[in-house]
């Protein structure tokens, strides 16, 4: 058994069993991998894929057991060249982020600038997704950083630390009636047609729960991922936006009329999340402070130790978390 042929294996299940795209994407030929696969399960005694002719149908369900401990090894030996690569020169690497639209557009980009300028010899590698799917990179090793409001919770195998509570804005075009409402309440925000986002997106579920609470059911008519996409349609006059706090700008939102909604919803906590046996380099590490200056590195390497979600749970008990 060869490392590659772990490889090829890996690869290929996240190339769609597409080994033409896998052999391009590794830069080697596509009746090599096809060779190696056949010798490996030869080895092993069991098919790894189900064919139809010279095409792979699905992974069988030892495939799916062998392909998924085959993925903890390559982690594993990307970690000892981590180790290596920190001992020769901890100044480079790579750095790869799993985050969604309004994190990148709203609070990285000054913690970006300012990693780039003080690592310049380290790759940085940005994915965008729902946070579903970024949670998802976390876990598979695409990523090293997951950062997002939802859905990190439902990985065991993620240590997800808190980086800063957050709240809501309700931005309306000038002169709409929400205007004139003081206090603004969750009724008065029911009556009218709602934009906001995708659910599973950026605290979703907090604005839903509240609605739900109050045995209200609002009119969402249209949703997105994009806090930008949002605006641009409450300036259509399709409906009132609900976006978070940071998305709102007083410049370039100048022709809207934002209003405060964090008496109406529970505030959200920011998560940064990486996969249990990460090994984390000296610029990681500062990367993370950067984004959320109370996890520093004995922070970060007390919350590695614990064995629990409690145990992680109580590091963080009596932390104030900055509110944006």
């Amino acid at each position: 058994m060869k490392l590659q042929q772990l490889r090829y294996i890996w690869e290929v299940a996240h190339h769609d069993l597409n080994v033409s795209a896998t052999a391009q994407s590794l830069y080697t030929s596509q009746p090599g991998i096809s060779k190696q696969i056949r010798l490996l399960e030869d080895e092993l005694g069991v098919e790894v894929f189900s064919r139809s002719g010279k095409h792979l149908t699905h992974i069988t369900p030892a495939g799916e057991e062998i392909i998924k401990v085959a993925g903890e090894v390559l982690r594993k030996v990307e970690s000892i060249k981590q180790v290596a690569l920190e001992f020769s020169d901890e100044s480079k690497g790579n750095l790869a982020i799993g985050t969604t639209h309004t994190q990148a557009r709203y609070a990285l980009p000054p913690v970006i600038s300012d990693f780039i300028q003080r690592f310049p010899e380290v790759a940085l590698h940005m994915h965008q997704g729902t946070p579903m799917q970024i949670s998802e990179m976390a876990a598979d090793g695409t990523v090293d950083f997951a950062i997002a409001t939802e859905a990190l919770s439902l990985f065991n195998d993620l240590i997800m630390m808190p980086c800063y509570r957050w709240n809501r804005s309700i931005v309306v075009p000038k002169d709409h009636p929400l205007t004139k409402c003081s206090p603004l309440s969750l009724k008065d925000l029911a009556e009218f047609p709602i934009v906001t986002y995708v659910f599973g997106f950026t605290g979703r579920s907090k604005l839903d729960e509240a609605f739900e609470k109050e045995g209200l059911k609002p009119k969402v008519v249209f949703t997105a991922a994009d806090a930008d996409v949002i605006k641009t349609y409450v300036r259509l006059g399709l409906g009132v936006g609900i976006v978070a706090h940071m998305a709102v700008d007083p410049e370039t939102d100048s022709d809207l009329v934002t209003l405060d909604a964090s008496h109406l919803f529970a505030s959200s906590v920011t998560k940064i999340g990486f996969r249990r046996g990460t090994y984390i380099r000296g610029y990681m590490y500062d990367f993370i402070q950067s984004f959320a200056p109370h996890l520093t590195r004995e922070t970060v390497d007390a919350a590695i130790a614990c064995h629990s979600k409690i145990e992680l749970d109580a590091i963080f008990k009596d932390v104030e978390l900055p509110v944006y």
